[in-house]
């Protein structure tokens, strides 16, 4: 019986993974918001018991989220208002619209920049949240990203 090697993997981030991943991200908000804006005001802001109230402040929390990541990942200004803050950091549904849209567009340029040698390296930042220093993988961190999306959508 002879014993053989396992062929190394290939890594699961790749920069096509990223470029899917944002233009699907980029797809589903647009269905995502186009639906929204056919509630009335009012039932976009009731408090439907959602991770974040209401469906707004959880669209809102979805950018908040983006923009914290991405200035980790590509130099964005970081939000002004802390996590427990934005959901309400736009008030304005046709400003949140605008602004989502123009980080998804700025989301995929990002994703068609990033190289192989850029998901291997480390990212470390301080967390907020955990009131620490954090250093973790960036292709698990992009996975991160792109999932905390999908699971509040």
């Amino acid at each position: 019986m002879t014993s053989a090697t396992p062929p190394a993997a290939a890594p699961l981030v790749t920069p096509a993974y990223m470029h899917t991943m944002a233009a699907y991200n980029a797809a589903m908000n647009r269905r995502l918001y186009d639906a929204a804006a056919r509630l009335s005001a009012q039932d976009r802001v009731k408090d439907r018991g959602a991770f974040w109230g209401s469906i707004h402040r959880t669209l809102a929390h979805i950018l908040w989220g983006d923009q914290t990541w991405m200035s980790r990942f590509d130099g964005w200004p970081k939000p002004a208002a802390a996590m427990q803050d934005g959901p309400d950091a736009y008030p304005d549904f046709a400003e949140l619209t605008r602004v989502r849209a123009d980080a998804d567009t700025r989301i995929i340029e990002w994703a068609n920049r990033v190289t192989p040698a850029w998901l291997a390296e480390d990212l470390v930042w301080f967390s907020g949240a955990a009131q620490r220093e954090i250093r973790m993988n960036k292709s698990l961190l992009v996975t991160h990203f792109f999932n905390h999306q999908t699971h509040h959508r």
